[in-house]
C-alpha cells in the first residue's frame, strides 16, 4: 500500500500536535518539526507509531531556509515523497506596536511567513514532479481583519492569506491545492495569557460561546485532504461565528 506521507510544522503541541495524530490515525506517515519542545515532539512521533505509522522529527526554526531544505532532503530520501505541506509554525507578539524591538518583528516575519516560503521552495518541485500535491498554511482570521495590539500577527497572517491565494493560482495547472484555514480563538498555549475573567469576556463575543479545539482545526484541515484539487486558493474561516 502506497502511504501519504505529510509534512507538518510546528508539531509538538497545539494544533500542530492535534494535526500529527489525526494525519497518523487516517494513515499518513509523517514528518515532524518543531523548535523548542523536542520532549513533546518525541511524545506525539511515540503516539504515532503506535497507531501504526513511520514518523521522523526534527528540532530547528523554520525561518532558516538550509535547515529547511535540509529536512526535506531527509524526508524524501527516508518516505520517497512528500503528498501534504502543512504550515502550522506561528509565534505571537501582543503589545502595541511602538514598543516592539526590530527583533521581536524580524522574528516574527521569520517564523509566521518566511517559514512559508522556505518550505513551499522546497517542496513545491517535488509535487510538481508527481502532479499532486496539498498545502495547508494554518492562518487566522487576524489575517481577514487585523486586531489592535497584534499588528505584527495580523500582517504576517494577512501575508499568509495572499501568498495561499497566489501560490494557488500558481500551482493548480500542476494539480496542487493550496489552501488556508483562518483560526479564530483556539484554545493552546498562545491564549494562556488571558486571565479567566479575560477568557470568560472573550468567550462570550464568539456566537458558538466556546474557543474553538484543536481538534476541530485537524479534522478540517484533514477534510481538505479528501477534497478534489479543483477546491484551491481558499481561506477558510474556522471561528464559532466570531467574524
Amino acid at each position: 500500500m502506497n502511504r501519504k506521507t505529510a509534512l507538518i510544522t510546528g508539531a509538538s503541541r497545539g494544533i500542530g500536535k492535534a494535526l500529527a495524530l489525526k494525519l497518523a490515525g487516517e494513515g499518513y506517515q509523517l514528518s515532524l518539526i518543531c523548535q523548542k519542545h523536542p520532549e513533546e515532539l518525541q511524545k506525539v512521533k511515540e503516539t504515532c507509531i503506535k497507531a501504526g505509522q513511520d514518523c521522523l522529527c526534527f528540532q530547528g526554526d523554520v525561518g532558516d531556509f538550509s535547515f529547511i531544505k535540509e529536512t526535506i532532503q531527509q524526508t524524501c530520501t527516508y518516505f520517497s515523497t512528500i503528498d501534504l505541506l502543512i504550515n502550522n509554525a506561528g509565534i505571537s507578539y501582543v503589545g502595541l506596536l511602538t514598543d516592539m524591538s526590530p527583533e521581536q518583528w524580524e522574528q516574527l516575519l521569520s517564523t509566521n511567513l518566511t517559514a512559508l516560503y522556505n518550505t513551499c521552495h522546497e517542496v513545491i518541485p517535488r509535487m510538481v514532479q508527481q502532479k499532486s500535491g496539498q498545502i495547508i498554511n494554518i492562518s487566522s482570521i487576524w489575517g481577514n481583519v487585523g486586531a489592535s495590539c497584534e499588528v505584527a500577527y495580523s500582517a504576517t497572517k494577512g501575508g499568509v492569506n495572499s501568498f495561499t491565494r497566489a501560490l494557488a493560482k500558481e500551482l493548480a495547472p500542476s494539480n496542487i491545492s493550496v489552501n488556508a484555514i483562518s483560526c479564530g480563538v483556539i484554545d493552546t498555549q498562545m491564549n494562556q495569557f488571558l486571565s479567566p475573567e479575560e477568557r470568560t469576556a472573550l468567550e462570550e463575543e464568539i456566537p458558538a460561546g466556546r474557543f474553538g479545539t484543536t481538534e476541530e482545526v485537524a479534522d478540517l484541515a484533514y477534510a481538505l485532504t479528501t477534497t478534489s484539487p479543483y477546491l484551491t486558493g481558499q481561506i477558510i474561516t474556522l471561528d464559532g461565528g466570531l467574524l
